[in-house]
């Protein structure tokens, strides 16, 4: 009898432990721990910038399609990129006496020197007078082709006036002056005349005085 009654006690405690380790596993409903949660971060991300995508009327480059980037050069002229004409005002007029010995003609080359400080555009014919007693001679056109020229800031050019010499043993008219006007300008320079004193006297079907386009002449004629 006592035997079964140790046994009885042991099963009971064998019980009690049980319960008691049930209880410590969380399945008891009475008081338990809070739950502990994982700590998060409440800082806030830094924004991403947003990546720029060309527009329809833009290349890949940022230059709008079909237009250009400025170079910030100049041309000096006018909006098509050439220089401005030469006016008179622009220029500075000489003359002189450039007659080769054994030549049918004489010769006078008339320099035409850009003193403006920016290049001018130059082309064609000047007009040229010769003044006498008796009156002008206006001297005729060559015919050589003209050719366009763009005249440096400080640069020359040139161009010629041929003229029968005065064989004839008489005074024939003689030459006082010269009058240039550039090509496509109203103003005109006078210069004393370099050339020979005279030309001959006639009714003018003689060889006539002529003269070349701008550019027709260089420094050495």
């Amino acid at each position: 009898m006592r035997v079964r009654k140790l046994a009885f006690a042991t099963l009971t405690v064998a019980a009690a432990l049980t319960l008691t380790a049930c209880q410590d596993d969380g399945t008891d409903t009475g008081t338990q721990a809070a739950p502990t949660t994982a700590a998060t971060s409440t800082s806030t991300p830094a924004p991403v910038a947003p990546v720029a995508t060309p527009s329809a009327g833009q290349s890949k480059g940022g230059t709008p399609k079909g237009g250009t980037t400025s170079t910030g050069a100049t041309t000096g002229g006018t909006a098509a990129g050439k220089a401005a004409k030469c006016l008179t005002a622009d220029l500075t007029v000489t003359a002189a006496d450039h007659t080769i010995t054994g030549d049918a003609k004489n010769t006078v080359v008339v320099e035409l020197k850009n003193h403006s400080g920016k290049d001018c555009t130059i082309s064609g014919y000047a007009g040229v007078d010769l003044q006498a007693r008796e009156g002008t001679l206006s001297a005729q056109r060559s015919g050589e082709p003209v050719v366009s020229t763009v005249l440096k800031a400080g640069k020359s050019t040139y161009f010629g006036i041929s003229y029968p010499p005065n064989n004839t043993g008489g005074t024939g008219v003689r030459i006082t002056g010269l009058v240039v006007t550039p090509p496509d300008e109203t103003h005109s320079v006078t210069l004393p005349w370099p050339g020979a004193g005279s030309l001959p006297a006639g009714d003018g079907s003689g060889d006539p005085v002529e003269i070349g386009p701008v550019g027709s002449a260089g420094q050495g004629e």
